[in-house]
């Protein structure tokens, strides 16, 4: 099955750079497979980071920083950035992202940042822009400096970038390397977005256990890397999920009311470094499976933020594996923090030819292999509803307060 897994990683998750293509597996991949662990070289979080930017970028041997912000981030932040960058006497330029992170976005800036001889990237926004960055960065062969203005999603401290077309589908996923040199979340950025933010990233973060659990129980299932899980990733996963039922609800309390307090940096955390090392060297299974699969229903694509697709996918994954009882308390949480539970909250129809959609995508995700036991379609159709069910008992249990606090513009 490691075999087969393996070719399956090859062709979905294609490498998009035809000079120097890196495909982990090929690395990694022995078989049997060995145990492999990656990470950034530096994380840094706290409030006011941004402020220091300049003396951290003091650890790379770098001169002239290539920064990647889109026109909001640059109005709302530039400033503070340039302050701190000429403190520490270091050249800079600023190039304007356009939204997507897509193989148009990545040559154009390729192009300007190497007239301007730029010997680091740095990548300052949400999960696309640092998606850009990292890609820019691979094919100018330089750093990558990683600054989240959200919490929203695990992209910061990994070596992988999810592309997508200029029409903005999931186009395929290119690997790297390195993993970033240096990542820094200043907190106070993440207290001041709007939290529906923060709440996916509990999303995507709380998938980060169920699927490193399922890998590891699989003993032919592997990480994106080809290589078995450590016990390490597996121990960061779980804590993951540990502080997000802490402090999750917490956490949203204190955005709401414009502080920063502990529960809010643990969720920060979660979100970012925990979930990113987890994922990574972890492992991926059906959670992301269909959540992928649902970003080819324009509804939901149009209207959703990636965590929460994964959140849904999260109790599906649950449900084929028989753990009604987990996914419920996964519903619980997900509907205290304004999380969708049922595919009515995802703008999702429950007709035929929709769920086979879903079904379709999941069955198309590579790492959906990765599940403890083989699945079929009618299984993966009936794990949907059944989560779907789950969710929808829980609103009328509790109510979906929450959630339309969150989604209410």
């Amino acid at each position: 099955m490691c075999g087969l897994l393996l070719r399956r990683f090859s062709r979905f998750w294609t490498i998009r750079n035809p000079t120097e293509p890196f495909v982990p597996s090929s690395l990694f991949g022995t078989d049997p497979p060995s145990r492999v662990f990656i990470s950034p070289s530096r994380y840094v979080q706290g409030p006011g980071v941004l402020d220091r930017l300049g003396e951290y970028l003091g650890l790379l041997d770098a001169q002239r920083i290539a920064v990647l912000a889109s026109v909001g981030r640059i109005k709302a932040s530039g400033d503070r950035m340039r302050t701190s960058l000429e403190q520490s006497e270091l050249d800079y330029t600023f190039h304007t992202f356009g939204g997507e992170s897509s193989l148009t976005e990545i040559d154009a800036r390729v192009r300007e940042m190497r007239r301007d001889n730029a010997d680091a990237v740095m990548a300052f926004g949400g999960g696309k822009c640092i998606d850009t960055g990292k890609a820019v960065a691979y094919r100018l062969g330089v750093p990558l400096v990683v600054v989240p203005s959200l919490a929203s999603n695990d992209a910061p401290c990994s070596a992988s970038s999810v592309l997508y077309d200029d029409a903005g589908v999931v186009s395929g996923v290119e690997f790297y390397p390195d993993s970033p040199s240096l990542v820094v979340v200043d907190s106070d950025l993440v207290l001041a977005a709007p939290v529906r933010f923060l709440v996916a990233g509990m999303g995507d973060a709380m998938a980060t256990w169920y699927e490193a659990e399922a890998v590891a129980e699989n003993p032919r299932g592997i990480s994106v890397l080809g290589a078995r899980p450590t016990n390490a990733a597996k121990t960061i996963s779980q804590a993951c999920a540990q502080a997000l039922y802490e402090h999750g609800v917490k956490a949203i309390s204190a955005v709401h009311v414009g502080r920063l307090d502990d529960s809010l940096e643990q969720v920060i955390e979660a979100n970012t470094l925990l979930s990113g090392l987890g994922f990574e060297s972890g492992g991926l299974a059906a959670a992301h499976g269909v959540g992928l699969a649902l970003t080819a229903i324009p509804t939901v694509h149009d209207n959703h933020l990636h965590g929460e697709m994964v959140a849904f996918g999260v109790m599906v994954q649950l449900a084929m594996q028989n753990r009604e009882g987990e996914a419920a308390r996964v519903a619980g949480f997900f509907q205290e923090v304004g999380l969708p539970v049922h595919l009515g909250q995802l703008s999702v129809s429950e007709d035929n030819s929709t769920i086979t959609t879903i079904v379709e995508g999941t069955m198309r995700f590579p790492f959906t292999a990765n599940m403890p036991t083989p699945l079929s379609e009618t299984h993966i159709r009936d794990s949907i509803l059944k989560a779907n069910q789950i969710g929808r008992t829980a609103i009328r249990t509790v109510g979906d307060e929450p959630y339309k606090r969150i989604h209410t513009k």
